[in-house]
């Protein structure tokens, strides 16, 4: 759990017909194992709030605006999506929680892992002690 959630750029192609986002293999710090995306989120509408055990994402918001929190048992982290040349990468070890600030926001996200019902907590309390816990073991 020692790394941070930071922006990464997306390449980028543009010209006067319009632009073209870009990410391989190589920009990623994960194979991406699972691709989902949410929309017709209303505006105002905060969606997350759950922390993950051992998943990685790249956050992308492709239109409108998200404001995401990350928590990591320690320190609060903010960040603001609102260029589909920007991603979040968001570690493992991490409480998020998604504020969608504008209407018809777009955001799709690229995980490391399938779907794992086992991965997830869905309480902030279970996630601080396992966060502390998990601190502790050095996981």
């Amino acid at each position: 759990m020692a790394e941070h959630p930071h922006l990464i750029d997306i390449r980028q192609h543009s010209d006067a017909r319009g632009s073209l986002g870009v990410l391989e293999g190589d920009d990623l710090p994960f194979a991406v194992r699972r691709v989902y995306y949410l929309f017709d989120v209303p505006e105002g509408e905060l969606l997350g709030e759950h922390g993950h055990k051992r998943l990685e994402q790249v956050f992308l918001c492709l239109s409108g605006q998200v404001d995401v929190t990350l928590h990591d048992g320690t320190r609060t982290h903010s960040f603001v999506l609102d260029h589909p040349a920007r991603g979040l990468r968001v570690p493992p070890g991490m409480w998020r929680s998604l504020r969608f600030a504008r209407p018809g926001t777009v955001v799709c996200v690229l995980a490391s892992r399938p779907y794992e019902p086992e991965d997830y907590i869905y309480s902030l309390d279970e996630f601080l002690e396992w966060s502390n816990e998990c601190r502790a073991a050095s996981c």
